[in-house]
């Protein structure tokens, strides 16, 4: 599904030069759950950025399924992000003036299903998550486990091909935590390809392959089976 290979990116102001990644050569297989982990400022939002379409490399390759994207314009970005990528933050960043079906309707709406096609998905995924009861409510009136479950809805009611994870339970308590990863690896043993960047060794466990990133390197990587499925 995506291959890296010998992928930088610099950043540069007019008296300095940054370089946030450094010849990454990576690869993961749809229905992959791959962990990366590392110290802050070793690379991996730049990381998760680039892989979720939201910015370019510096140089090198990078191959969303067949295509070589290293240098797409925004526009060309925009339009396989929006129909093959699903996001989940730490910050939930759920709109506070939508309700809960409407906050999980907006990706339907930007890839223009009809209003029965949207109701039919979002009902579904609602009902999935156990959020059915909440649709009409707004996101001020939820826990901070329940927002994201609707960000996760949000993020899997168009079914993508791959969700990206940025620190997924960073803003929860210990129980609704687990519950959003269990949530999160249900959806992989349905075949949706993730990418999590984590803190958590506890949040890792439930990844099949960790990858360790080291002042822009990948250093190290483990293959394994998930601890809590």
């Amino acid at each position: 599904m995506i291959r890296l290979k010998n992928l930088k990116k610099l950043y540069r102001t007019e008296e300095v030069e940054t370089t946030a990644l450094r010849d990454v050569n990576l690869e993961i297989k749809a229905g992959e759950f791959v962990a990366i982990m590392g110290p802050s400022g070793c690379g991996k939002s730049t990381l998760l950025n680039i892989l979720g379409l939201l910015d370019n490399p510096s140089e090198g390759e990078f191959h969303f399924g067949e295509q070589e994207i290293a240098k797409f314009s925004e526009r060309e970005r925009a339009m396989l992000r929006k129909s093959n990528i699903g996001f989940v933050f730490q910050s939930f960043n759920l709109i506070d003036e939508l309700t809960v079906y409407e906050n999980v309707e907006l990706p339907l709406l930007y890839l223009g299903f009809s209003a029965g096609e949207r109701q039919a998905k979002v009902d579904a995924v609602l009902a999935d998550m156990g959020m059915m009861h909440r649709r009409d409510h707004f996101p001020q009136q939820l826990s901070g486990g329940q927002q994201q479950r609707v960000a996760i809805s949000r993020a899997v009611v168009a079914r993508p091909k791959l969700i990206l994870a940025d620190e997924p339970t960073g803003n929860l308590d210990s129980q609704n935590g687990t519950d959003v990863m269990k949530l999160l690896s249900d959806l992989n043993r349905e075949g949706t390809t993730i990418i999590m960047v984590t803190h958590s060794p506890a949040d890792a466990d439930y990844a099949r392959r960790i990858v360790h990133l080291f002042d822009g390197h990948v250093v190290t990587e483990n293959l394994k089976e998930a601890a809590n499925v």
